[in-house]
């Protein structure tokens, strides 16, 4: 059994690489039109070093402080290398915002796409937010904290992502309802707090580890205080 019948985190790691070589492949796919570098091979390693640099700086300093200077100082690269690869801030916080957008979109449409039941359909969109959560934490954590100071553009489609994610949980929900496999009054609410309880788990990581917790373990208890919400039994 495969993700997403197996909601396990090897199960989802196995259908989904987000991480290593093959996501700053996606990063160099996404970006290479408004790049100089086109040859893949010199590209991928740099960008590594550009996208986890702004990453450490932007969680020390903040995005909106960090200059291309102390991008250029913490890669090791030049400035003039830098501008080879971006032409400002803004293309970083926009190519960040498109690359956790993507994944988000296709997870969420795989799932949604193996007519699964109700129940089982909202087990794979949590448990799988979560995993994505996991692994690609920088990059959440970077679109929830340094929302503000992104382009208008850039904060509506990071805000997008955000109403999208209650959209799909109100949906399965409403058609759990309709089904008679759930009762709730209050479908949107509903949605929107367990969003939130899914932000925790990037938000909130020190609190997680102080307590060991473990990240199959905050997916069942979020998909299990849902199901109470929902007057489900997990049994069942």
């Amino acid at each position: 059994m495969s993700w997403p019948h197996d909601t396990s985190i090897e199960a989802f790691r196995n259908r989904w690489i987000l991480e290593g070589e093959p996501l700053w492949e996606s990063v160099f796919e996404m970006h290479k039109d408004k790049m100089q570098i086109k040859n893949a091979k010199v590209a991928i390693p740099n960008l590594e070093k550009i996208f986890t640099a702004t990453f450490k700086l932007s969680s020390s300093k903040g995005f909106q402080a960090m200059s291309l200077r102390d991008l250029s100082k913490e890669t090791g690269i030049s400035m003039g290398g830098l501008y080879s690869y971006i032409g400002s801030k803004n293309d970083l916080a926009s190519v960040i915002e498109g690359v956790q957008r993507k994944y988000i979109e296709q997870v969420a449409d795989e799932i949604l796409e193996a007519k699964l039941e109700p129940k089982e359909c909202l087990r794979g969109i949590i448990f799988g937010e979560i995993y994505m959560m996991e692994i690609l934490r920088s990059w959440y954590y970077f679109c929830f904290m340094e929302l503000k100071g992104l382009s208008k553009e850039q904060q509506s489609f990071a805000l997008d992502n955000e109403l999208r994610s209650e959209e799909i949980l109100m949906s399965i929900i409403s058609e759990g309802i309709l089904e008679k496999q759930f009762i709730c009054e209050e479908p949107e609410l509903l949605a929107s707090q367990v969003v939130a309880q899914l932000q925790q788990w990037h938000l909130k990581q020190w609190k997680f580890k102080l307590r060991n917790v473990q990240t199959e373990d905050y997916a069942r208890y979020v998909f299990s205080s849902l199901l109470k919400c929902l007057c489900v039994s997990e049994d069942t």
